[in-house]
């Protein structure tokens, strides 16, 4: 992959703080932020646009040292201490709930799109979220998708994003209830994704795709994009933040 876009491109698509400064000087929608060394920066950025916010490395990957959706002044702390274990300079952003896509583009056309789902089960009304849990993860054995797709866990990660749902590895939740396990849109934690079928994909979103290749000079992009409606609308009829590439 390295043969695909030079050292300058590639160099450039590490930066949260470069990628937001190109989507803004070409009018591409993404979330107000800055980046920031001293914690009360951040502090200063979330009383003047409130919250929910997203805390991130300024450098980084995969999600690593990021934390979302963050609501209050404790969780902001508590972000900005955690996110600087992975880089010294830590970024703020405005957060957006909604689809989360990545999209994989040249200047010429769409290769591929997924959506990204952060680890879920969805209840049955009579089993609990631990039972759940382990029947997904038999699925994800029996289909041999290790270690493309990951199981499922029961760690004190999970059972502390329970814990602020009101929920516990022992409660049983309602027949087609969407129980989320974990914030991260990422494979490691165990999330999965859908592939989107581009025919299903306006050509303004398309385009707007392919003109940031464009902007950023690179000859194929992985693009990450928040979509509050989808990607399957117009990004001009909906909120939308491209996040970084």
């Amino acid at each position: 992959c390295s043969n695909y876009n030079s050292v300058e491109v590639r160099r450039g698509c590490r930066s949260k703080a470069q990628g937001r400064a190109i989507f803004a000087n070409n009018n591409v929608p993404h979330a107000r932020g800055l980046v920031f060394f001293w914690p009360w920066t951040a502090h200063a950025f979330a009383k003047e646009h409130g919250f929910p916010l997203v805390i991130k490395p300024n450098v980084s990957g995969y999600s690593r040292g990021s934390y979302f959706p963050i609501n209050d002044f404790k969780s902001l702390y508590k972000a900005i201490f955690w996110a600087k274990v992975w880089w010294p300079t830590t970024v703020v952003e405005q957060f957006l709930q909604g689809s989360n896509y990545r999209v994989l583009t040249t200047n010429h056309g769409l290769i591929s799109v997924i959506r990204r789902y952060s680890p879920f089960v969805t209840g049955n009304g009579k089993d609990s979220i631990s039972k759940l849990i382990d029947d997904e993860n038999i699925v994800r054995q029996e289909m041999k998708l290790h270690p493309t797709i990951y199981p499922l866990a029961k760690s004190d990660q999970v059972i502390s994003h329970l814990k602020k749902q009101s929920l516990s590895l022992q409660s049983v939740p309602a027949d087609g209830e969407f129980i989320e396990l974990f914030h991260r849109v990422a494979l490691a934690p165990g999330g999965v994704v859908e592939i989107i079928e581009q025919s299903t994909i306006p050509t303004e979103n398309k385009a707007l795709f392919q003109n940031v290749v464009t902007m950023f000079g690179a000859n194929v992009l992985g693009i990450d994009v928040i979509f509050e409606k989808g990607i399957e609308t117009d990004y001009r009829e909906q909120k939308c933040i491209f996040i970084e590439v």
